[in-house]
């Protein structure tokens, strides 16, 4: 987004503090000289998904990119999720339907399909197994993606959402900052075509203070994504649902996440600061 989304709006006082020039650019503005900026950071860039192929050409041919290429490349594509869980990590069960097969729907309880390439709750469906067709419409929605090219999920609808929320946790250069707590957006039986106009859903946001249980699985994934790199990932968003048996990963975000600056107090400065650590480096 060429002005930015919001999210960032504190950071660019924190830059200038720093005595840090810092401009908003759209990745896929033509003519852009990216060589002559000391960095680029990824931020709101909202419409890569329907346009994947041509911002990974982008993210492969800037110089000095936080995050670097070598992560936000993979991690443009949700299917790291079963990665993780072959680390051993504790991650949402998932299924990965490519186009030309058929998922294996849950017979019981309810159901989440959405499109392994996606952002902002387009192409997702939720589905109620008990009912009738639902069977049916989950199929036609697994129809529809595949149409466009997309691998579809298939994951259980984490109900305890409903009333615990979501927790994203927000990592600056390699260190804890702050989390928010994301209400459940997914209305029963929802169905969010991936084409439709909105670019994400109203989210409801508030402060909080993760469990003990909750930072040690964040910090888990995040020196799993980490450990490969040559520094600290510039930042990182780790999203856990709630179960019986402890938070699971539903995303581990990577590329474009929302960090939610306004919602911790030095928040901005955190990440300035590591922006400036990086610059002097």
């Amino acid at each position: 987004m060429p002005t930015g989304d919001g999210d960032d709006l504190p950071l660019l006082p924190a830059l200038a503090d720093r005595g840090i020039e810092a401009s908003m650019v759209a990745w896929d503005e033509p003519g852009v000289d990216w060589s002559a900026f000391d960095l680029t950071v990824i931020r709101a860039t909202w419409n890569y998904t329907s346009r994947r192929e041509e911002f990974l050409d982008w993210v492969a041919s800037v110089p000095r990119l936080h995050n670097p290429a070598a992560v936000v490349l993979p991690n443009t594509d949700k299917a790291y999720l079963g990665a993780l869980a072959e680390a051993g990590l504790p991650v949402v069960p998932t299924q990965l339907v490519p186009p030309g097969t058929e998922p294996k729907l849950p017979e019981y309880g309810e159901f989440v399909l959405k499109p392994s390439v996606g952002a902002g709750s387009r192409g997702v469906g939720r589905f109620d197994a008990s009912l009738p067709d639902a069977h049916q419409q989950a199929r036609e929605h697994a129809q529809r993606l595949h149409a466009a090219g997309r691998t579809v999920l298939v994951q259980p609808y984490l109900d305890a959402v409903d009333t615990a929320g979501e927790t994203a946790l927000i990592f600056f250069d390699g260190t804890f900052s702050h989390a928010i707590r994301k209400g459940a957006m997914l209305e029963p039986d929802a169905r969010h075509r991936i084409d439709g106009e909105a670019l994400y859903l109203e989210e409801r946001i508030s402060a909080r203070l993760p469990s003990a249980a909750e930072l040690a699985v964040a910090e888990r994934v995040f020196a799993h994504a980490n450990a490969e790199l040559a520094e600290n990932l510039l930042y990182a968003r780790i999203d856990l649902l709630p179960t019986p048996e402890g938070p699971v990963v539903v995303e581990l975000e990577l590329v474009e996440p929302s960090l939610f600056l306004g919602f911790a107090d030095g928040a901005a400065d955190r990440l300035a600061d590591a922006i400036s650590a990086r610059l002097r480096r």
